[in-house]
Formats: structure tokens, C-alpha cells, sequence
């Protein structure tokens, strides 16, 4: 990238539309001041005919000049006068007799080149206006009727706000990878002196929000070569071979500022496997991708031009893309674990004013599995909401506020329910804690509600102590305990009858995990450790990112019922638990019902018999508990949430 004293000054569009204009209006009055002086120089007050020859016959005009058809004088001592005559032959005997000065002049005949300027003015106007139009219109490269197949890569030149790497956090070895890339730019020779060579092209995978685009931000801000930067769908028009000639151009332009960085922003849209349309392989998408791939590494070597480029669709992009050579790396940005949220999170806090309270380690502890854009939201949704609040400072409890937006959904307190309906969600969000509680795999549980948030009337939220890569058969079987939790405790407390339809999200939890078990990870002893699961990937004419399975009937009965088995043991196993610690589930459901909300800490107090320490909330109104039925409908909004599905093993 250019330093600032090697970057032209750039002129400001609105000045030279306004330059042009002013032009335009300085001929106009020129042309005119050109065929207007004749008439300026005859000018005076024009008078009828029949006025000038009384005027003449009083003896009132002293002297008259006559120029063609137009003659000028004056009257009654300085007055001056302009009129037309008409063809008289005795005109000028009676000016004579009457002692007029009388002067006579030919008709003033245009100039060849007025002639030609009157004649050629409205071709010239035309041509113009047609010239600044396309001028207008292929200012942005690509954007005209003659611009198609122009480049639309443009080269970015950090006015303001620039980022570098000390901005880049949470991704200590993608960003190593891409610092070495710099440093090859910057010197050159520590590297050839030992017969290395710089690389073609780094690919950037990860998941969304992962930072993939600010690494490249971050490049752009230390290389100090230029930057172009350009995504992927910029190269594809509905034209054929317009996509093609953007490629080569925007490769011309590199080679011109050799060496420097091409950054194309999501490549998948360009860079898809071959053949995956309906199409003989001569669409435009395909056509742009083969000349993407002889640009990067073909008969002509583009020396100095690295190609950088970022997708999230790894899996989709054409394997002649990916081999060395062309993107001689591959950099995965994963999301962060702790130590990474923690460096995040204070990058993020600089430009927020924090109390004392703040603890960036707690707050990244309570977040796992969020990525880098997860986090600027947090600390932006916790800010705001200590400015709604009138504060000066953002205080923990704006972070665990925000936090509990950001991953359960803003509350919706304006809900009217029931009491039935209260205490319907009060022991279903209680029979999921209970479960929790006495399952030894379990995670520990961050915090239940009974506020409606999102789509859920209720929820219980659990965070794990470690970030979690794998996930053990024990703790899957916990998961599913505590899925069923809610359903048990609507079916003990409320009867068959009255067991409602907001373990919707939990059933589908369990179901998914259990096939997951049996079909993926070989968790099931009458199946065995073999995969049954259909391809997830895109198939393109017989690739395809996972083989087909093909299954008989008896196994896929085989492994419908194998589903069954583990989820309705995980029914029972949550029913023995809360059949033994009915009145902890009773304890809890009525502190739910009185507080709404409760901390991990406070539910562990509640079950020990000890007190949380705290009074019943204004305007709480207390729900009798009791075992009988209640009046909630068959069917309603909403749903009871489960916990998030793990990652595969």
C-alpha cells in the first residue's frame, strides 16, 4: 500500500462537475457576445416607421446612418433611435432635403468561420453531452456501456481508520501465517538467500464473523505494496465472457503495480466446482473461473501479484483452485477459545468507558463458541444499554444483560400469560435444572428464566467451565437427560392430559442427537462403529464431499429403532430423577414463579435448603402451587428451549 506521501491528491467530484458547467456557460456567453455585438453597436430605442418619417418631415433628426435594412440616429438633439425600412427609393432624397447627415453602409455578412460555427453548434453540443455522459458512466470501472469487461478491483488506500495486525486478536496462528507474507514483501531476500519463494495465494477459511476480512484489512494496513481488493461476485454479469475479461484486466492492473496483494472477498461465488450446472460448461460462471485459474498459475507466471481470497464454503470451491501453486495455503480462522475471547473482548473495551467491575476473563469464560463479531456485538449491546440507562460507565451487570440478549433474545415482559401458563413454564424450566443438576456430565447451569425471550417461553441456560472440541458418549447421554427434563416434570406435575406442546425444540434436540449417535459416530452397539448418514455436501455430477450410503430397509428400520431406544431412555432416566427429587422441583418452580429469573449459584443454594438471599421482586404476584391440572391450551406459541446442539465428535 502507498505511503501517504506517495498518493496523489484526489480531486474532489463535485468541483469538477461544477468546473465543467462554469465552462460550459463561459462559451455560451461568448458565442453570444459573438453574433449579439453587431446588434449591441446598433442599438438604441426602436421607433415605428410612420414616427421616423414624421420625426423627419418636423426636422427633429440631425443624422442618420443606414446599414442594410436597419438604420440608427438620433432625434430631438441626443436621443438615439433604431428603426427598419422598408423598400422606399425616396427615402433618402427626402433626408437630403431635409439637411440630414446622412451615411450609408452595406449589409455586414457573417464571417466563413461564423458560418461554419453556426452550422456546426447543435452537431458540437451533441457530442458533448454524449462524450461527458459515458464519461460519467465508466468512471467506476466496469460500471459503462463500453466498460463491461473492466476490472472492478479497486485499490484501497487507508485515509482513515486504518487497521494493522495489533488490531487482530483471538487468531494468533492465522495471523502468523499472513504477518510472514508481509515480511516476505517488505524482505525479499531473507527468504531467497535460502531458495525460498513468496506465495502465490493464502486462502482464509472460516467460519462467519471469524475475522477472515479484517485479516486482510490488517494486511492492507502493513503491506506496503498496493492493495486491490474485489469479491467474487463483482466478476459475474449476465453477459458471457464479461467475467472473463474482468479477470484478465484486473491481472493487467496488478502487473502494472507489481508486486502487490489482490484480495478477493468471497470466492465461492466465482470459484465453484466445475459442472455443477445444468449447462455443457460453457456458462459464464465456469468461463471466469477457467480464466481465474490460468491467470494464477498458467503458461504466463504473474510474478509479485499474491492472491489472497476468503470463503466460508471451503467445501464448494473446485479442487484445481485449492491445489499448490495457486493458493499455496490454506489459513483456517476458527472462532476463538477462551484466551482468545479474553484478547478480543479488551480489544473491543478500548473505546468504552468500563467500571471497575468488568473482568474481560469472565465475560469471555460466559461466551463459548462466540466469534470475533459475536464479541463487538456483546460490548456494542452493552454499551447501549448503559447509555439507555443514563450511566457514565458500562458495568458488569450491562455485560450479562447484553449477553443474555445476545444468546437468549431481547426479553418479552409485554407477553400476557396465565397463571397456568406461569407455572407450566415455572416446572418445565425447573425439570430441565433438577436433570442438570444431579447429572454428573452435565454442564453447570448458568441461568433460568421464566421471562420470555425470543421464541421461548422459558429457558435454562447452561455454559460450559472448559471450550469443548469433542463431545464424550456420557455427556451426550446427560444432554439428552436434560432435554427430556421439562417434559417429565409437565407430565408428573400435570398429568398425560395436560402436558403441552413446548417441548417442541427439546423433542427435536434429542431426536437429532440420538441419530447423530448412531448414524455418525458409531455410538449405537447394534449398528456398530459405522457411518449411515447421508452426504451433507454438495453433490456436482458425482462429486460429492461425503460418499452415498446406501441402506437396506431393515437398517434404517434398524436405526429408527435404535433412535427410539435412546431417547426414551433418556426419558427415563430423567423420570427417575425427578421422581427422586420431587420436592427440589417444587422448590425451585415456586422460587421461579416469585423471582422469574435465577442464577446457577442461587438454584445450587435452593436445592441445599439455604436461603439466595435476596427479596421478591416489586409487583411479583405469588402463584399457588399445587399438583392438579391447569387450563393451558393444546397448542400455543412458542416453545420450552433445549440446550445447543454439540459439535460432532
Amino acid at each position: 500500500m502507498m505511503n501517504d506521501d506517495d498518493k496523489q491528491p484526489e480531486g474532489n467530484p463535485w468541483m469538477k462537475s461544477l468546473l465543467i458547467w462554469v465552462g460550459i456557460l463561459v462559451g455560451l456567453a461568448l458565442f453570444v457576445a459573438l453574433f449579439d455585438g453587431p446588434t449591441r453597436a446598433t442599438a438604441g430605442e426602436g421607433i415605428a416607421y410612420s414616427e421616423f418619417i414624421q420625426k423627419v418631415d418636423e426636422g427633429a433628426v440631425r443624422k442618420v446612418d443606414i446599414a442594410g435594412k436597419v438604420a440608427t440616429g438620433t432625434v430631438d438633439g441626443d436621443k438615439t433611435f433604431r428603426v427598419y425600412l422598408p423598400d422606399d427609393p425616396s427615402l433618402s432624397q427626402r433626408l437630403l432635403e431635409k439637411g440630414v447627415v446622412l451615411t450609408v453602409k452595406p449589409e455586414e455578412q457573417p464571417s466563413i468561420w461564423q458560418y461554419i460555427l453556426v452550422q456546426s453548434l447543435p452537431f458540437l453540443l451533441i457530442i458533448g453531452v454524449a462524450f461527458f455522459v459515458m464519461r460519467q458512466m465508466q468512471k467506476n470501472a466496469g460500471s459503462g456501456a463500453m466498460g463491461f469487461g473492466k476490472s472492478r478491483a479497486k485499490m484501497l488506500t487507508q485515509k482513515e481508520g486504518r487497521i494493522t495486525f495489533a488490531d487482530v486478536a483471538g487468531i494468533d496462528e492465522a495471523r502468523e501465517e499472513l504477518e510472514e507474507i508481509v515480511e516476505f514483501l517488505k524482505d525479499p531476500s531473507k527468504f531467497a538467500r535460502l531458495g525460498g519463494k513468496i506465495p502465490k495465494g493464502a486462502l482464509l477459511v472460516g467460519s462467519p464473523g471469524t475475522g477472515k476480512t479484517l485479516l486482510a484489512r490488517a494486511i492492507a494496513g502493513e503491506a506496503g505494496v498496493p492493495f486491490f481488493t474485489i469479491s467474487g461476485s463483482d466478476f459475474v454479469e449476465m453477459f458471457v465472457g464479461v467475467g472473463a475479461s474482468r479477470v484478465r484486466d484486473m491481472f493487467e492492473q496488478a502487473k502494472k503495480s507489481a508486486p502487490c496483494i489482490v484480495f478477493i472477498d468471497e470466492i465461492d461465488a466465482v470459484g465453484r466446482h466445475r459442472g455443477a450446472g445444468l449447462g455443457n460448461g460453457n456458462d459464464e460462471r465456469e468461463q471466469t473461473l477457467n480464466q481465474l485459474l490460468v491467470e494464477m498459475d498458467g503458461f504466463e507466471a504473474n510474478e509479485g501479484i499474491i492472491i489472497i481470497a476468503a470463503t466460508n464454503r471451503p467445501d464448494v470451491l473446485d479442487p484445481a483452485l485449492l491445489r499448490p501453486g495457486r493458493f499455496d495455503r490454506q489459513v483456517v480462522v476458527p472462532r476463538p477459545d477462551i484466551e482468545g475471547r479474553v484478547k478480543i473482548l479488551e480489544v473491543h473495551m478500548k473505546k468504552v468507558p468500563l467500571a471497575p467491575d468488568v473482568d474481560p476473563r469472565t465475560i469471555a469464560r460466559g461466551t463459548p463458541g462466540f466469534s470475533g463479531a459475536d464479541l463487538a456485538n456483546l460490548v456494542n449491546e452493552a454499551a447501549l444499554t448503559a447509555a439507555r440507562k443514563g450511566k457514565r460507565l458500562v458495568a458488569n451487570a450491562e455485560f450479562e444483560e447484553a449477553k443474555d440478549k445476545v444468546m437468549m433474545g431481547a426479553e418479552r415482559r409485554s407477553m400476557v400469560m396465565t397463571d397456568d401458563e406461569k407455572k407450566m413454564t415455572a416446572y418445565h424450566e425447573a425439570g430441565h435444572a433438577i436433570v442438570s443438576v444431579h447429572e454428573a456430565a452435565s454442564d453447570p447451569i448458568h441461568k433460568a428464566t421464566i421471562i420470555p425471550r425470543g421464541r421461548a417461553l422459558g429457558m435454562v441456560m447452561r455454559l460450559p467451565e472448559r471450550d469443548n472440541y469433542s463431545y464424550h458418549r456420557d455427556k451426550m447421554y446427560a444432554n439428552l437427560s436434560v432435554s427430556m427434563g421439562g417434559r417429565v416434570a409437565e407430565e408428573l406435575i400435570f398429568g398425560y392430559d395436560k402436558v403441552s406442546s413446548g417441548a417442541s425444540s427439546d423433542i427435536s434436540y434429542a431426536s437429532g442427537l440420538a441419530r447423530d449417535m448412531v448414524t455418525r459416530w458409531g455410538m449405537s452397539e447394534a449398528l456398530g462403529p459405522l457411518e449411515y448418514s447421508e452426504p451433507d455436501g454438495e453433490t456436482f455430477l458425482g462429486y460429492s464431499s461425503a460418499r452415498p450410503i446406501r441402506m437396506s430397509n431393515q437398517t434404517a428400520q434398524l436405526i429408527d429403532d435404535e433412535v427410539k431406544r435412546i431417547v426414551l431412555g433418556a426419558h427415563e432416566r430423567a423420570k427417575d430423577v425427578l421422581t427422586e427429587n420431587i420436592d427440589q422441583l417444587h422448590i425451585l418452580a415456586k422460587a421461579l414463579l416469585e423471582y422469574e429469573t435465577l442464577t446457577g449459584d442461587e438454584i445450587k443454594r435452593l436445592i441445599a435448603g439455604d436461603d439466595i438471599g435476596r427479596d421478591q421482586p416489586k409487583g411479583a404476584r405469588p402463584v399457588p402451587l399445587g399438583t392438579g391440572g391447569s387450563s393451558i391450551p393444546k397448542t400455543k406459541r412458542g416453545g420450552f428451549s433445549g440446550d445447543p446442539a454439540p459439535q460432532g465428535a
